[in-house]
């Protein structure tokens, strides 16, 4: 069947390329390139084994903080806008140990298959992308926030993650770069299985692979309307004409939940702001970390790509505005001057800024949708795990058209 994918960030590109593996007529369309909305300068983590969701129950104390410090990593700015604020309560909703640990569950299981199905990719396709299996180091600098890392640790180890809680010597001896902090370092987990990758790079190989396997792209051309023939929908009106297909996939991040709006399907996603920077790494030995590092504290994570460190962090709830602050830059410069002071001269930054798809209780939006068009199938909402889980929600989204 003829399919159209609408979104080329890392998902919608995923997805075009299972289901043109399954034999499927593929069109993917985008209103600017490949991984230029939330994939291209993202966190660089693949971390199939060590997920935690936002909407957690440490939040409700937390609140106070996150409505009103401006230091805080995790930024509630209330707006008036409706969806924020239904956004915002569905989430305070979700933050309880039930929810959380089903979420856990359900997020280990689809990464799991995403593992296993980006690992094929990469060993047909062989993409430069600057990919790493090197580990992931998640530190804590206060007792309590380790121990209760250490509770969600025993609960993903019984849902079949290897991880370990280690000392600071340990992460020492894990990573070097982390020697100058070894004072401030109560404890950490240690998952050792994690990789990292530069995703724009992986887009990049991924649209020249599609290409040659005869995907048709439609970029720089924005979706106009979805237009609707009885319960279905016939084809998308855009620029260049109207596309028909015989299903379609909304692949299309933050900006899901408008254009699903436009055919009556209210969808619980709303944009996380996030922040990154890239820097070169200095050439001595050590100095910069290849192991993959996560600051629990300060919510910044940090991954080696090549000759190249990325740190990426901060969560703003705060509507659709894409510009680039200069503070929340000057932030995670810092915290990377913190954390590996010799890591790099940091003397170039390139900041970059994207809409992270969120959904309250942090599960992806993959599938058909209640009172939604027969033929449209969503797969959006992956919030800080879309690099993580597009392998395997695409594979969700061929079975489902197999069936």
């Amino acid at each position: 069947m003829h399919v159209c994918v609408l979104g080329a960030g890392i998902v919608g590109l995923a997805t075009a390329y299972s289901l043109r593996r399954a034999g499927h007529e593929v069109t993917v369309v985008d209103r600017a390139t490949p991984g230029s909305g939330a994939s291209g300068g993202n966190g660089a983590q693949l971390s199939y084994s060590y997920v935690q969701p936002l909407a957690d129950p440490g939040i409700w104390r937390q609140l106070p903080k996150l409505l009103l410090s401006p230091s805080s990593p995790l930024k509630l700015r209330p707006r008036l806008d409706v969806h924020q604020w239904l956004w915002g309560a569905r989430f305070l909703m979700a933050c309880n140990s039930k929810t959380s640990r089903d979420t856990t569950g359900q997020l280990l299981s689809l990464a799991a298959l995403s593992r296993q199905s980006f690992d094929a990719m990469m060993a047909e396709e062989k993409l430069d992308c600057d990919f790493s299996a090197t580990g992931k180091l998640v530190l804590y600098s206060d007792e309590a926030a380790f121990a209760g890392a250490q509770r969600q640790m025993l609960l993903q180890r019984e849902l079949g993650s290897t991880q370990e809680a280690v000392n600071a010597d340990r992460c020492v001896e894990i990573e070097p770069a982390l020697k100058s902090r070894h004072g401030q370092i109560a404890g950490a987990i240690y998952t050792p299985g994690e990789c990292a990758a530069d995703c724009q790079k992986t887009c990049d190989g991924l649209m020249a692979v599609l290409r040659r396997q005869g995907v048709r792209f439609l970029l720089d051309t924005q979706v106009d309307q979805l237009v609707l023939r009885g319960k279905s929908i016939a084809a998308v009106a855009t620029p260049q004409g109207h596309i028909e297909a015989d299903r379609f996939v909304m692949a299309l991040g933050a900006e899901s939940a408008r254009m699903a709006g436009t055919v009556g399907v209210h969808l619980p996603v709303y944009p996380l702001k996030g922040y990154s920077i890239t820097v070169d790494v200095a050439p001595e030995a050590g100095a910069a970390p290849k192991v993959s590092v996560t600051d629990a504290a300060r919510k910044v994570v940090f991954a080696r790509i090549g000759s190249r460190l990325r740190v990426a962090g901060i969560a703003e709830l705060a509507g659709y505005d894409s510009a680039v602050d200069p503070a929340q830059i000057a932030s995670l410069k810092a915290s990377a001057q913190t954390v590996f002071p010799g890591s790099s001269a940091f003397d170039s930054l390139s900041p970059w800024a994207g809409m992270r798809p969120a959904t309250p209780t942090g599960l992806p939006v993959i599938g058909t949708y209640a009172r939604g068009p027969d033929n449209l199938l969503f797969n959006t909402g992956h919030g800080a795990l879309g690099f993580t889980l597009a392998f395997g929600s695409a594979q969700r989204i061929s079975r489902m058209l197999a069936h």
